[in-house]
């Protein structure tokens, strides 16, 4: 298929996502480059053709000139021999010799139409030999000329096409290695923080465990003062019910072995009981 500057004009390529590509106006700059380059390669191959008319015209026309130019030589020296016979025929007529006058002019105005001479058509077939090299010359450079041309833009074509794909194939890798580099990185900030909340995760466990404990031992510690508190207060009960119970046996003592003349439910005096009182007001201290 053969490559026009409305090929190369015309031609559109699919645009790219995510990939980096040539400058899309260096491209158009080349591809304009091309287009005239194309263009006045085309009209240098237009006018060649042109020329190659023209020229094939004037061999045409010289072949017909070379062709048509004996006829005319022919047909006017033919007349010399038939205005001379009559006056073979009759030399005793005298007149009849007048008569042949008006030949002289024909064959005055022969000369106009005589026959080229050797060197005459020698010169016109090397000239038409000459436009018929140079005609073949012409035509083939011209389809040098136009198969070179195609060969070369089918060479930049696919140079460029080549050199897209070297482009494209580039940039793919270069994505793909930017993005394995970003998950790489996303991965250990990811890893990273994780570690982050894991020590933080045990640092606030191991305050809170300390924490708890602490207030577990404090706990203790009150439990075990709240303990003693009990146990003192057990103590000071049972020592509290010996000492009721003694003073209150006491009183009854006292009460049994009271003398006769008293008078029953009558109080002794104080410095009487025998200290008893006293016990009581020390009971009542502790």
């Amino acid at each position: 298929m053969a490559l026009t500057p409305e090929d190369v004009v015309n031609k559109r390529f699919q645009p790219t996502k995510f990939r980096e590509g040539y400058d899309q106006d260096e491209v158009d700059d080349f591809l304009d480059e091309v287009v005239v380059e194309l263009r006045r390669l085309g009209q240098e191959n237009e006018e060649l053709r042109q020329r190659l008319s023209s020229s094939e015209s004037r061999v045409e026309e010289l072949q017909r000139t070379a062709s048509e130019a004996p006829a005319p030589a022919a047909a006017a020296a033919e007349p010399a021999p038939v205005a001379s016979a009559p006056a073979a025929e009759t030399p005793a007529e005298p007149v009849a010799a007048p008569e042949p006058a008006p030949q002289p002019a024909a064959v005055a105005a022969a000369p106009a139409y005589t026959a080229p001479s050797a060197d005459e058509t020698t010169s016109t077939n090397n000239l038409l030999q000459l436009a018929r090299r140079l005609h073949e010359e012409h035509v083939r450079e011209g389809i040098e000329k136009r198969d070179a041309l195609i060969a070369e833009g089918h060479a930049t074509a696919a140079r460029i096409v080549s050199e897209a794909e070297t482009a494209q194939k580039a940039q793919v890798e270069a994505f793909e290695n930017e993005h394995r580099a970003r998950v790489e990185r996303l991965d250990g900030e990811q890893k990273a923080r994780t570690e982050q909340f894991e020590a933080d995760y045990r640092a606030r466990a191991e305050k809170i465990e300390n924490e708890q404990r602490a207030q577990v031992e404090r706990l203790d510690n009150e439990r075990i003062g709240l303990e003693h508190r009990i146990d003192e207060l057990r103590t000071f009960e049972r020592e509290y019910r010996a000492k009721l119970k003694s003073y209150i046996e006491g009183q009854l003592r006292e009460l049994d072995g009271a003398a006769p003349g008293s008078t029953p439910g009558t109080p002794e005096p104080v410095s009487a009981q025998g200290g008893a009182p006293g016990s009581y007001q020390g009971f009542g201290s502790n």
